[in-house]
């Protein structure tokens, strides 16, 4: 069974390690740090003598002779203020190298998590809240390096504490004997409130992450928490967040609190008995005035370092909570990018999908066992029931997931991908068209045409122009046709397409994916299609069926013209049926 002393042993080996791990990242400033912390350390312990000769050798005598010496005077000023000047040089060294430590760290951590983020694959992101890795790349890397500002001044710690404790013992062995035997009492003061508050830190440390969570996807989700009325509820979720994350950060105050408390008034008891006894020593004769005075000043230095112990005692567990969530993403081993198994394909093909299996995270098939393949310079529409995987294959073509099984191969001019519902950021439309790309002016323009995309150029400020965030000032249709833009500009050799053209009207879609065909910036396309007037642009058609209704992920993918698979495939037909029964005009000829 573990024992409070195993427990204290532990969490002292934790939070030293801690401390080695963090100060490891800029050990020379930290080092600068230190040196001025003991130079402050010694000239305040040193004050104490200086303290001791002003009474005796001037304010004693002033009262008792009446008089002391011009000389004494300006010796004892001068005393004071070089300990003075050395003693606030070093709270200036100490203070400065302490904030470039800190921050110089949270710097190196925070490039670190940022690094990682970038370095992980889509497939990685998917499994993680972006407002968790958002708290852990800035809250936590904040809460990381918080207990460095009092560190480098609580390094000096013990020699302060040495020092002091040596000076009262030589003054007066006896009050400096009763003066140290308070020290004890303050550590195990320290111990155990490291040992009460750490729980409510770590606490509190998740709470703020899933508060960071939640607060970023309900602002990602405004427009269907208003569409819905359901600002309420959503307020009502966060402030079950809240109160959580505020209830832990209260018990943790109350505890520091009273910690603060007891630091306060039991050093004042102390120092109340060591005055009394000091009195009674001064009046025996065992020590004068100024062994008293510099006495007291020296018991209130071991006192006011222990104040500081309580300080880093009280950021240790706070930044043990945040260094702990920064590390799970720094440690987290880097996936395998899924875009490292996409080989090139030979002359005269765009894609060879083989024995394809794409599975959950929960090890379900998608799908099982798929074979396609799109010739060069060859349009090939992808058609199947919702849920059968189409979008899932598009994303495992583009790299963007992996095989269980399988392999790809894809045009050595590789793929652009449209999705959907395509992601477009706050800056300007050539910004969102190029993603800092060199683009020269011909192919820009002529993507902007194929696309049908002009009303870019009219826009107030053109392509100069900022959108908004997630491209809000345009409409569905814009969007996709600027996001069609954004991928013809890197002249792909195969155009993936995710039902890219579902928020165009009929005739506008049929004149995109005409232009697409005829121009000389994508060779061939793999379209998701969903509407006769799209399949009837294609070369040929994949129809895939099977993993959506029975979950098997058995998915049947048969694939030739759309007049064979009408003919041959029992299952296409009656999809077709009901695209164009419900579509109306524009069925497939």
């Amino acid at each position: 069974m573990t024992t409070q002393n195993d427990r204290v042993t532990v969490r002292s080996r934790r939070g030293a390690r801690l401390i080695l791990e963090l100060v490891r990242h800029q050990p020379r400033t930290f080092a600068v740090a230190v040196s001025g912390a003991a130079v402050f350390a010694v000239c305040t312990a040193g004050s104490s003598l200086g303290v001791r000769w002003i009474i005796d050798r001037v304010i004693i005598p002033r009262f008792e002779e009446g008089g002391v010496g011009w000389t004494t005077v300006l010796t004892g000023c001068l005393v004071i203020v070089t300990i003075s000047l050395v003693r606030a040089t070093g709270v200036v060294v100490r203070r400065v190298y302490a904030g470039k430590t800190e921050w110089g760290v949270a710097e190196k951590l925070g490039m670190k998590v940022v690094g990682r983020l970038v370095g992980q694959p889509v497939v990685w992101h998917r499994r993680r809240p972006d407002g968790d890795l958002v708290a852990r790349a800035g809250v936590d890397v904040e809460a990381s390096v918080a207990v460095l500002a009092p560190l480098p001044y609580g390094s000096s710690v013990v020699l302060l504490l040495a020092v002091s404790a040596v000076g009262m013992l030589v003054l007066d062995p006896v009050v400096g004997a009763v003066a140290i035997v308070v020290l004890p009492a303050l550590v195990a003061m320290n111990i155990g409130y490291q040992r009460l508050v750490d729980t409510y830190f770590n606490e509190a440390q998740g709470h703020m992450g899933r508060l960071s969570e939640a607060a970023l996807e309900s602002f990602e989700g405004v427009t269907v928490v208003k569409a819905f009325g359901a600002e309420d509820r959503e307020t009502e979720r966060l402030s079950h967040i809240t109160a959580a994350l505020r209830d832990a950060r209260v018990k943790a105050m109350r505890v520091r609190a009273t910690f603060e408390m007891l630091l306060d008034t039991f050093p004042s008891l102390a120092n109340l008995a060591v005055l009394c006894l000091g009195a009674v020593r001064v009046r025996d004769g065992h020590m004068t005035v100024g062994d008293l005075a510099a006495c007291m000043y020296l018991f209130t230095l071991l006192v006011i370092p222990m104040r500081l112990i309580g300080y880093v005692f009280s950021e240790l567990p706070h930044s043990a909570a945040g260094y702990g969530r920064v590390m799970e993403i720094v440690n987290d081993p880097t996936v395998e990018d899924p875009a490292a198994s996409v080989r090139s394909a030979p002359v005269g093909a765009a894609l060879r999908l083989t024995d394809a299996t794409v599975r959950h995270i929960r090890e379900v098939d998608v799908f099982r066992g798929v074979n396609l393949a799109v010739r060069d310079g060859e349009t090939v529409a992808l058609v199947g029931p919702t849920g059968c995987g189409k979008t899932t294959l598009l994303e495992a073509v583009a790299g963007l997931i992996p095989l269980a099984t399988g392999s790809v191969e894809v045009h050595q001019d590789g793929t652009a991908f449209v999705f959907q519902e395509p992601f477009l950021f706050s800056e300007s439309v050539l910004f969102n068209v190029t993603l800092g790309r060199d683009v020269d002016g011909e192919t820009l323009g002529e993507a902007i045409e194929v696309a049908d995309a002009g009303f870019l150029l009219d826009l107030e400020r053109g392509l100069e122009t900022p959108l908004g965030e997630r491209g809000v000032s345009l409409s569905g249709g814009q969007r996709q046709r600027l996001a069609l833009v954004r991928a013809l500009v890197s002249k792909p050799g195969l155009l993936l397409l995710d039902d890219t053209t579902s928020a165009l009207d009929p005739p506008t879609e049929l004149r995109v994916l005409a232009a697409v065909r005829a121009s000389n910036l994508v060779r061939s396309v793999l379209m998701v299609a969903s509407r006769p007037s799209a399949i009837s642009t294609a070369d040929s058609v994949a129809f895939m069926s099977g993993a959506g209704s029975g979950h098997t992920g058995r998915a049947r993918l048969v694939q030739g013209t759309h007049a064979e698979l009408v003919r041959d495939v029992a299952d296409y037909r009656e999809l077709v049926e009901a695209f164009e029964n419900d579509r109306g005009p524009g069925a497939v000829a």
